[in-house]
């Protein structure tokens, strides 16, 4: 089907564009009560990301109501320990949690590489939902978790400020934490491959953790897996983004990826200089959609100067946050569009 609006996917393979395109990570989520009301029918966040029906039109509300530029599938980066036989709980306030944890050889081995077409069907159906539905408005992204970041969570069992029990497998156990991380790479790439085969235009590897690892670790444990991946997906393009991993631009600049996401902690000037060949994506802090319109456009402006028109996607550094007025989210995606 021919895409109506190709800004973002020409952007992401480094060709000219007319203006600069736009989107929001967590943009199908909590800032639009539209969102909320589906999400109360639903009963539960696991209940909404695994229906494909409910999914696909929550996924589709803020190409609607925001005006973005491209649609991202909602799911969780957590459905892929599920697929694997690692089933995890949505816990109100407190966030994800397995009742269950890896750390020895016997649960590695018990792990499956799952068939996504048979144990991640709910993903692959709300792709083809949403491709139906969009009638090639917009592209449409799908992602997975980077393997150190799904590592993580196996490891530990909940979310953490410093993942202490995840990184004292790497220190105490390396081999098991190359044998799960292998595991993880397979289970991602076959998972990604079939997101691309329902509909999916691009991917984006999320890597929320890698801000926790010394450089030394994150060439050991977390960029070989996703090079991994990047090298697997040839037909279409792919984008990396290390949330913190500030230290390692210039090696996920020399992956097999199309375009880098950068966090607000990134100089915009200097990572131009350390990834010169690929298209950037980001990166303003989600703190100053809580600003006056005025300087929600003052911002904006700025981080398009920095960016230039070119081989760029305006985005935010990380999610948007969940009590972001939607006016505020528009103000930024309109600054963008009319720069």
């Amino acid at each position: 089907m021919e895409l109506k609006n190709d800004l973002f996917l020409k952007a992401a393979k480094g060709e000219q564009v007319s203006r600069v395109p736009v989107w929001m990570m967590r943009q199908a989520g909590r800032i639009l009560p539209e969102y909320r009301k589906v999400r109360e029918q639903a009963g539960s966040f696991i209940k909404l990301a695994t229906t494909p029906e409910m999914a696909a039109e929550v996924t589709i509300q803020p190409v609607d109501i925001l005006g973005v530029d491209a649609a991202i599938i909602f799911s969780d980066i957590l459905v892929v320990p599920e697929a694997m036989g690692l089933p995890y709980e949505m816990l109100e306030a407190k966030g994800p949690n397995f009742p269950k944890t890896i750390h020895t050889q016997a649960d590695i081995d018990a792990l499956v590489v799952p068939d996504p077409e048979d144990q991640l069907s709910y993903v692959l159906q709300a792709l083809d939902i949403v491709k139906k539905d969009l009638a090639g408005r917009v592209p449409l992204i799908g992602f997975a978790g980077a393997p150190f970041t799904i590592f993580c969570y196996m490891v530990e069992g909940k979310g953490s400020k410093t993942f202490s029990l995840a990184k004292k497998m790497l220190y105490s156990e390396p081999t098991l934490a190359h044998q799960l991380l292998q595991k993880i790479t397979d289970t991602t790439i076959a998972y990604l491959k079939a997101q691309l085969a329902h509909g999916a235009d691009l991917v984006q590897i999320f890597d929320s953790w890698a801000g926790i690892l010394s450089p030394d670790q994150y060439s050991e444990f977390s960029s070989p897996y996703i090079s991994q991946i990047c090298d697997a997906i040839t037909t279409h393009p792919v984008t990396v983004f290390a949330k913190g991993a500030y230290f390692a631009r210039e090696e996920i600049g020399k992956m097999n990826c199309e375009v880098v996401g950068l966090d607000w902690n990134m100089n915009i000037a200097e990572s131009r200089k350390l990834i010169p060949n690929k298209t950037l994506q980001g990166n303003m802090d989600p703190c100053v959609l809580y600003a006056s319109f005025s300087e929600i456009e003052k911002h904006t402006v700025a981080m398009l100067d920095a960016f230039g028109k070119q081989r760029y996607i305006a985005n935010l550094g990380h999610g948007v946050y969940p009590d972001t007025d939607p006016e505020k989210v528009k103000c930024f995606i309109e600054t963008v569009k009319a720069y």
